[in-house]
């Protein structure tokens, strides 16, 4: 993942811990999670509105 080890990974999340505190955390992990959801649902209907214009491009 982005090539990082477990270390760096382990002082990333301490430095998050840190600043922003225990109580924060899962708060955050859940908004970060719906934005992934939300960008992915939107990259998946973009390509699903590309592939119709495809289709008749190749048709034409």
């Amino acid at each position: 993942m982005f090539g990082l080890g477990y270390q760096e990974l382990l002082i990333i999340l301490v430095i998050v811990l840190i600043l922003f505190g225990a109580n924060r955390l899962p708060e955050l992990a859940r908004s970060l999670g719906s934005s992934v959801k939300e960008f992915k649902k939107g990259v998946n209907e973009a390509k699903a509105e590309e592939t119709p214009k495809k289709e008749e491009e190749k048709k034409a």
